[in-house]
C-alpha cells in the first residue's frame, strides 16, 4: 500500500502535485467558515451531564433561557469627574444603555478577504442593569453577545460595541470600563498581535535557515513550507468536515493547535525524505531521480507512516476520555495527521521526483561525498563509550523528572501577566464588590414532584448560603415561567478563576446545599468555578484511562515496526522518561520558580501524547537505521555508528525545526507553559532520547536488542541496497 501510494506520486508527479494544490487552496478558503461552526467556547458544555454543574448548565439553558452560545461582558459606568452616581445619572444611565440596546452593531470586514467566506456576526446586543456599587461609584451593566469569544467576527462586533459605547457615555459625562472572558480575551489578543506576528515569522525563518544551512539549496529551504501549507489547508478542512459529520464540538484553541502541530511534523517528514534523497543521489550518481524518489519514498514512506500512526493511535485514547474537550481533541488531530502522512506519501514524493537534483540547486554537494564531520564524530563518541554517554543522558533527565516533587494542577483559564484594560476594571469593581460579582456561583432548585416553588419555601436554602465562609453576597431568589426551577446566584468574594473559588463551590457551597435543599426538590451548583472543580475531577479520571491505553497502543504499533520485544520496551521506557523530565522542568520552572499556583490541567495529558508520540517518531526514524545497517556485516557497533551519522542531521534539523513550531505557542495568551514544555519535550526527545540514550542501549546490547529475532547480516546488506551498489565500508564517512 505505502510503496503503491510512493510509486504512483513519483511516476505522476505534476498530476498529484495538482491534485494537492486545488484541495488546499478551496479547502483553504472554506475553512474559516467551518472552523467557526463547529467550536464552542462553554467548557461546561464538555462535561456529561453527570457532573453537578453540567446538570446546572443544563438547567439554566432549558428553564431559565440561557443562551449556550451567549457571551457576557460586564460594562461599569462611572462619573467622568469621580464623585458618586446621583439619582439623575441613574436615568442619564439608563437612557444611553437603552439607545445602545436598540443600535445594531456592523461587524468589520477585511477588504481581502471574500465576504460570502466569513459568517456575519453582526448583532443586536442584549443590555441589563447588573448592579450598583454600595459607594454609588459606580454601576454595572452585563451585556450580552452571540458567539465563541474566539471567533474574530465576534471580537471585532465587541471592538465596535465597546468603542461606540465609550464614545457615547463619554458625551454624556460619563467614563466606561469593561470586564469578562471576551472583553479579556479581545484585550489580551490585541496586547500579543505583534509579539505573535514576529514569532511567527521567526519560525519561519527559523525552518528556512536551517534547511538553507543543511542543503544550501532554495528549493529545499522553501519547499517543506509551502507543501506543509497545501496539506495544513487541506486538513484544517477535514478536521471541520469530520467534525460537522459526527456532530462533535471542537474546543476553542484546538485549530491553532492542529495548525502548530502539522507544520512540525510535516516539515520533519519531507527533512526525513530530503536527507535520504540526498543520501541516495550521492550513493548513486547514475540512477534517475525518479527512480531514486521511488526507492527511498517506499523506503522512508514505512518509517514515516509508522511514527504517523503512534501520533494517530495515542491521540485516539482521548475518545475514552470523559471531558469533552478532550475527546473531541484527540479526533481531530488524529483526522489531521492522517491527513498530512497522506500527503507525505504522495505529494512529498511527488515535489522529489518532479524537482530531482535540481531540488538541491545551487549546492555542489551531490558531487562528492562530504568528509569526516561533526555528525560522525559524535558517531564514534556515543559508540565508543556508550555505557558513559547512557548514564549522563539518564543522569540530566532524573534531574530534571526531580522537579515533579510536589506538582499541583492549576484548572484556571491561564495568566497572561498583561495588565489590561480589562483587567483594570475587574479590580475596580472588587474594590467595593465582591470579585465574583461579574461571575457568580449560581444554585438552581428544581421540583421532582411537578409542584411549584415559592421564594419564601426557599427562604432558608438562601440564609444558610449566606453563612458560608467565602460567600460575600446572595441575590434574590428568581423564579422561572412556570415556578419550577428556582435560581440563587452567590457572589463569591475569591477570583472565580481562582483555586479558592473552585474549593469554594465544590467544598461548602455544596455541602450546604445539600444540607438545607427543601423536600421534593433537587439542587444543582453551577458556574464558572463549579465547572472546573468538575473538571478537575473528569481530568484526574481521564489521566489513570489514557496514559496506560496510549501506552500500550504505541507499544504495539513499535513491535509490529521492529519486530522485537525488547527493542520496543527500550523506546517505550526512553520516551517515558523524557515525559517525566519535561513535566518536571515545567513544574519546577512555573511552579516552583515563577510561583505559578500549578501546571496547567492540560499539560500532563497533551504533554504525554505529544512527547510520547513525537518523541517516538525520532526513536523510529533511528531504531529503524540501526536495524537496516544491522544488516550488513560487520560489528554491531559500527551499525550504530553508521546509523547516528546518516540520521544525527536529520533527527537535530527536524527536532529543532518542532521544537521552533511549538515556541510559537508562546505568543498566545496562557499557552506559555505549553510552549515551553512542548519545546523542551521535542529537543529532549530528539538530542537526548533519539541521538544518545537508544544508540548508547543499542552499542551496549548489540544485535541483542532486536532479541528475539536478531536481524542477520547479509552479504551486500538490506535488499535495497544490493540490488544497485555494495554498501559502504565501516570508516567510509557519507555523513550529511
Amino acid at each position: 500500500m505505502i510503496r503503491a501510494l510512493t510509486g504512483y506520486s513519483t511516476r505522476h508527479p505534476w498530476k498529484v502535485i495538482a491534485l494537492w494544490v486545488v484541495l488546499g487552496v478551496v479547502l483553504s478558503a472554506l475553512t474559516p467558515t467551518l472552523i467557526a461552526r463547529v467550536t464552542q467556547h462553554q467548557t461546561g458544555d464538555f462535561l456529561p451531564r453527570s457532573y453537578d454543574s453540567a446538570a446546572a448548565l443544563h438547567i439554566a439553558q432549558e428553564q431559565f433561557g440561557v443562551d449556550p452560545d451567549a457571551t457576557t461582558v460586564t460594562m461599569l459606568v462611572a462619573r467622568s469627574d469621580g464623585k458618586a452616581l446621583g439619582a439623575a445619572d441613574e436615568t442619564r444611565v439608563e437612557a444611553e444603555a437603552a439607545k445602545l440596546a436598540q443600535r445594531r452593531v456592523i461587524m468589520p470586514r477585511e477588504e481581502d478577504v471574500p465576504q460570502f467566506l466569513v459568517p456575519d456576526r453582526s448583532q443586536t446586543p442584549r443590555i441589563a442593569p447588573a448592579m450598583m456599587a454600595p459607594d454609588r461609584s459606580f454601576e454595572l451593566l452585563s451585556v450580552q453577545l452571540t458567539g465563541n469569544p474566539s471567533d474574530k467576527g465576534v471580537q471585532g462586533v465587541y471592538r465596535a460595541f465597546r468603542d461606540a459605547a465609550q464614545v457615547q457615555f463619554s458625551e454624556a459625562g460619563m467614563r466606561t470600563g469593561f470586564t469578562g472572558s471576551l472583553a479579556e480575551t479581545v484585550d489580551t489578543t490585541d496586547a500579543h498581535e505583534t509579539a505573535a506576528t514576529v514569532g511567527s515569522a521567526l519560525v519561519m525563518g527559523l525552518i528556512v535557515l536551517l534547511n538553507v544551512l543543511v542543503f544550501r539549496s532554495v528549493l529545499a529551504a522553501l519547499l517543506p513550507l509551502l507543501a506543509v501549507a497545501v496539506i495544513g489547508g487541506v486538513a484544517a478542512g477535514a478536521v471541520a468536515g469530520a467534525a460537522m459529520l459526527t456532530g462533535r464540538d471542537l474546543d476553542a484553541g484546538t485549530p491553532g493547535l492542529i495548525s502548530v502541530v502539522l507544520l512540525g511534523i510535516g516539515v520533519d517528514y519531507l527533512l526525513f525524505l530530503l536527507f535520504r534523497f540526498r543520501e541516495h543521489l550521492r550513493d548513486r550518481p547514475e540512477q534517475s531521480a525518479r527512480e531514486a524518489a521511488e526507492q527511498v519514498s517506499g523506503r522512508v514512506g514505512t518509517a514515516i507512516t509508522s511514527a504517523a500512526l503512534t501520533i494517530v493511535a495515542a491521540f485516539a485514547t482521548l475518545g475514552l476520555a470523559t471531558f469533552g474537550q478532550f475527546r473531541s481533541l484527540g479526533p481531530a488531530i488524529a483526522v489531521a495527521v492522517l491527513v498530512m502522512l497522506l500527503g507525505s506519501l504522495t505529494l512529498l514524493p511527488a515535489l522529489l521526483a518532479a524537482a530531482g537534483r535540481k531540488m538541491f540547486w545551487p549546492s555542489r554537494t551531490l558531487r562528492h561525498k562530504p568528509g569526516e564531520g561533526r555528525a560522525a564524530r559524535f558517531a564514534v563518541l556515543v559508540t565508543r563509550r556508550p555505557l558513559m554517554m547512557l548514564m549522563a543522558s539518564v543522569a540530566l533527565l532524573a534531574a530534571l523528572a526531580a522537579g515533579l516533587t510536589g506538582i499541583r494542577m492549576d484548572y484556571g483559564r491561564g495568566d497572561s501577566g498583561d495588565r489590561t484594560a480589562a483587567a483594570v476594571t475587574a479590580a475596580e469593581i472588587s474594590r467595593t464588590l465582591p470579585a465574583g460579582v461579574s461571575d457568580p456561583t449560581s444554585v438552581f432548585v428544581t421540583t421532582t414532584d411537578g409542584g411549584t416553588l415559592t421564594t419564601a419555601g426557599l427562604d432558608g436554602l438562601s440564609r444558610a448560603l449566606t453563612q458560608v465562609d467565602g460567600v460575600g453576597k446572595v441575590a434574590p431568589t428568581v423564579l422561572n415561567e412556570d415556578r419550577r426551577a428556582a435560581r440563587i446566584d452567590l457572589y463569591p468574594t475569591a477570583d472565580p478563576q481562582s483555586q479558592e473559588a473552585r474549593d469554594l463551590a465544590s467544598g461548602p457551597i455544596r455541602a450546604t446545599v445539600a444540607q438545607h435543599t427543601p423536600a421534593r426538590t433537587t439542587a444543582h451548583v453551577g458556574g464558572t468555578a463549579a465547572i472546573f472543580a468538575d473538571v478537575s475531577t473528569a481530568v484526574d479520571r481521564d489521566l489513570k484511562i489514557v496514559f496506560p491505553v496510549a501506552a500500550a497502543l504505541i507499544a504495539l504499533i513499535l513491535l509490529l515496526l521492529l519486530r522485537s520485544l525488547l527493542a520496543p520496551v527500550v523506546l517505550m521506557l526512553s520516551v517515558g522518561l523524557g515525559f517525566a523530565a519535561t513535566l518536571g522542568a515545567a513544574t519546577l520552572l512555573f511552579q516552583h520558580t515563577l510561583g505559578k499556583p500549578g501546571v496547567n490541567f492540560t499539560l500532563p495529558l497533551v504533554l504525554f501524547l505529544f512527547v510520547v508520540a513525537l518523541g517516538t517518531d525520532y526513536n523510529i526514524l533511528i531504531a529503524d537505521r540501526i536495524r537496516e545497517e544491522m544488516q550488513r556485516p560487520g560489528p554491531a557497533r559500527d551499525a550504530v555508528a553508521r546509523a547516528v551519522r546518516h540520521t544525527t542531521p536529520a533527527i537535530a534539523t527536524a527536532g529543532l525545526a518542532l521544537a521552533g513550531s511549538f515556541a510559537t505557542l508562546a505568543t498566545t495568551p496562557g499557552s506559555e507553559q505549553v510552549a515551553f514544555a512542548m519545546a523542551l519535550g521535542i529537543m529532549l526527545s530528539a538530542l537526548v532520547l533519539s541521538l544518545v540514550l537508544v544508540p548508547a542501549v543499542a552499542a551496549l546490547l548489540g544485535r541483542a536488542i532486536w532479541w528475539p529475532v536478531r536481524p542477520q547480516p547479509t552479504a551486500g546488506g538490506p535488499p535495497q541496497h544490493r540490488a544497485t551498489t555494495p554498501a559502504p565500508e565501516p570508516d567510509q564517512v557519507t555523513a550529511y
